[in-house]
């Protein structure tokens, strides 16, 4: 103890505060501005539209009103508006506290209810041919109708698999021979090689009138004897296009007599590749 005492009646001197340990950040309750928070502070200030909760969404005013109808079982032809229009106006009242803007378009479906419901109050006036006059509900329930139609064939769209969500295409890998094949030539092909070929024919004819014996077994020697001791010889090399029209008919004649007999092969690497012609392979 120290022998200097205080006086009598005087202030006591300011208690030593000793330093608060470290404390680990798991027993704090939160963390504010990087400094540990242990206790909820009670002068803490939450806004009204903080914690706001939507229960249904919906898309638009026939939504909501397609939504009150169907959870209600009313019928949709005979709508009681009174009931209705009294749920649709506290629904527009919620989200105009907090979206006037969204709100807008519900008020203008609200404003078409409360119109409806005066129509129906007044007495029906009938028409200049005696007819009734009609229902003031009647085209609302054509749109609801139409909404909801539309609304039905979207979801069944929606459950409809869908490539990306629903599945992924397979991808197999098929390893091609080394082989090639080659495609067979179609008559086709053969009938526009030989259009070709008369076409430059006829660049190259001359004037001139002559009567010229030809014939096929001849230009069929002709032809095998051009083929003799060559692997291949294109399609086109077999013709002569210098002697005019008649001898190009004859050779061409003599090429599908020779390969009706076996004689000769004509073949193509590829589709609109060039076509080959070679003599028969047969075997000794």
């Amino acid at each position: 103890m120290s022998d200097e005492s205080p006086p009598t009646g005087g202030p006591l001197p300011p208690p030593v505060l000793e330093a608060q340990p470290n404390v680990v950040d798991t027993v704090a309750v939160a963390r504010l501005y990087g400094e540990p928070l242990f206790a909820m502070p009670q002068d803490l200030y939450i806004p009204p539209d903080a914690l706001e909760v939507f229960l249904e969404a919906f898309e638009g005013p026939l939504d909501l009103l397609l939504y009150l109808i169907r959870k209600q079982n009313f019928n949709i032809l005979d709508i009681p508006l009174a009931d209705v229009t009294r749920q649709y106006l506290a629904y527009v009242d919620q989200i105009r506290k907090s979206n006037l803007e969204l709100a807008s378009e519900y008020l203008l479906m609200a404003a078409m209810l409360i119109e409806i419901k005066s129509r129906m109050l007044l007495p029906p006036k009938k028409s200049a041919d005696g007819h009734e006059p009609e229902d003031p509900r009647a085209e609302l329930v054509r749109r609801l109708i139409e909404y909801e139609q539309m609304k039905l064939a979207a979801f069944k769209l929606d459950a409809l698999p869908v490539l990306g969500r629903d599945f992924l295409r397979a991808q197999v890998t098929i390893e091609q021979s080394l082989k090639p094949r080659f495609p067979d030539v179609s008559i086709d092909e053969l009938r526009e090689a030989w259009a070709d070929i008369l076409k430059r024919a006829k660049l190259n004819q001359h004037h001139k009138i002559s009567r010229e014996q030809l014939s096929v077994r001849e230009h069929m020697s002709i032809v095998l004897r051009r083929l003799q001791g060559k692997r291949f010889v294109e399609f086109e090399e077999l013709f002569d296009v210098t002697r005019g029209a008649p001898v190009l008919v004859v050779t061409f004649i003599a090429m599908l007599e020779l390969a009706r007999e076996r004689l000769l092969e004509i073949t193509q690497a590829e589709a609109f590749a060039p076509i080959y012609v070679r003599l028969a392979y047969s075997p000794s």
